[in-house]
């Protein structure tokens, strides 16, 4: 095994093991000693690991081919999980080992289905832990980006880095930045949510939840705790911090004119936001309700899935589009990735014109960056849309076999794929995962994995597989 890959594990098992010593600590504080020990022994287990990953020396570091990278972020998403899984197996009284995973994985993976009906019944330790794990899967996601660069065409690596090829000196550059920026609008969220008189326990789990693009609720009092217009106004701008690339904010402060591809894709996505929000302005503003609206196209857009119960029903195809096309190539949102949608609908209309007027001059060329898309970056967006829609179709009738009807599982389907909570304004919320058989949690949990690795990766695993030379 390549020593990146150990240090690469290291660093979550010791990120884990800081978690487990923040409910040890709060635990102690709060004189909530029942679970105590659990939280040691997490604690206790992750630490030594991570030490011994990180000191571990024997293997020597070689560079990694793209295949290997892939390897390491899909084994992540399967092993993480599991250690975060002991908390809730020795805390909660006959739960089953299968529940705790599912419980786990969606925490990592910033989907948000969860087995607990009643939050209010969980130790507050154990909310903390939940919201604790969206936060790592979401910094685990942002690193696996960056492992997996190659995917992706030079326009949007070039909205993260000038960098090409992955080397230890830029990568550690790039980590250390994720890692700054990641905390730094973490701890500005919790003061906006305090700004709305949010008590410091509620804004702790909400901006760890809101910046992981997770869904994972502190409990079961979301009208209550957001019922005035500016709480609303706040948290529609909180959720759109996990829209927007990661560096975003920090572009904007540090920008330059050569450096114009560090905003160009920001810029795209704006414009497309303020058109969805104007749109629904004009013709979904009735009853008053209009910022019930505004919180539930955030949360959709940004792949978070919170919502109010007081939401117009029949715009349930409307949030699952914007769930689907989801937010920017460096965030910790899901989805398709809006500037890849608008890529290929540019050059299917370019194509169309240049059939239907012989002297239309050809041209796919972005409109703020000014640099053309060649035709292999427009076959890996292609090739993306086409394993979602495989995905869905698989996801949907491997459901149905959890006596699910088929728009239940459709819509469930894509909420999978792109790690969306199921909530009020998809009409999902009274899913009750814990009663599902056997067989829809591990479809469940392999399409919540698949839905949080880019998805051309697993074109890769499949060529890999079942094409070998």
């Amino acid at each position: 095994m390549n020593i990146f890959s150990l240090k690469y594990f290291g660093i979550f098992f010791l990120i884990i093991s800081f978690f487990s010593f923040f409910n040890i600590i709060y635990s102690y504080y709060f004189n909530l000693l029942n679970h105590l020990n659990n939280y040691i022994l997490t604690f206790g287990i992750t630490l030594i690991i991570g030490l011994f990953l990180i000191i571990y020396r024997k293997y020597k570091f070689e560079k990694i081919n793209l295949f290997e990278r892939i390897s390491i972020v899909l084994i992540g998403y399967l092993i993480l999980p599991a250690i975060i899984s002991i908390p809730y197996y020795f805390n909660i009284d006959n739960i089953s080992f299968i529940n705790c995973y599912f419980e786990a994985i969606s925490g990592f993976t910033s989907t948000g289905f969860s087995i607990f009906n009643d939050l209010d019944q969980l130790d507050q330790t154990l909310i903390l832990w939940r919201s604790g794990s969206q936060w790592i899967g979401g910094l685990y996601f942002l690193f696996s980006i960056l492992l997996l660069i190659d995917l992706f065409d030079e326009n949007l690596k070039r909205s993260l880095t000038n960098y090409i090829s992955l080397n230890s000196s830029e990568i550690y550059k790039q980590v250390f930045k994720i890692i700054l920026v990641y905390l730094s609008m973490t701890i500005f969220i919790f003061i906006l949510l305090k700004l709305v008189n949010l008590r410091s326990y509620d804004a702790y789990n909400y901006s760890l939840s809101i910046i992981s693009s997770g869904g994972f609720l502190p409990n079961d009092k979301f009208d209550t705790t957001f019922i005035t217009d500016t709480s609303k106004v706040i948290l529609s701008i909180s959720m759109l911090f996990s829209f927007f690339s990661l560096f975003f904010v920090f572009n904007l402060i540090f920008f330059k004119k050569k450096n114009i591809y560090y905003l160009s894709e920001d810029i795209n996505i704006l414009i497309y936001l303020l058109i969805v929000i104007a749109l629904s302005f004009i013709f979904f503003n009735y009853d008053n309700n209009f910022l019930n609206v505004l919180v539930s196209i955030s949360s959709s857009v940004s792949n978070i899935g919170f919502t109010f119960e007081q939401v117009p029903k029949n715009l349930v195809f409307v949030f699952l589009l914007l769930v689907i096309l989801g937010g920017s190539f460096f965030s910790t949102s899901s989805g398709l990735r809006v500037i890849k949608v608008l890529t290929l609908l540019k050059f299917s209309l370019n194509n169309l014109l240049s059939h239907s007027k012989p002297n239309q001059i050809y041209s796919n060329k972005l409109s703020l960056n000014k640099t053309e898309t060649n035709i292999s970056d427009i076959n890996k967006y292609f090739f993306a849309i086409l394993i979602f829609i495989i995905s869905l179709f698989l996801v949907s009738i491997l459901l149905t076999f959890s006596n699910l009807d088929f728009e239940t599982s459709f819509k469930l389907g894509i909420l999978t794929i792109m790690n969306t909570v199921n909530s009020e304004m998809y009409n999902l919320a009274n899913l009750d995962f814990y009663n599902f058989n056997l067989f829809g949690k591990i479809s469940l949990i392999i399409f919540m994995i698949i839905g949080r690795i880019e998805l051309l990766s697993v074109i890769i695993l499949l060529k890999k597989f079942l094409f070998k030379n």
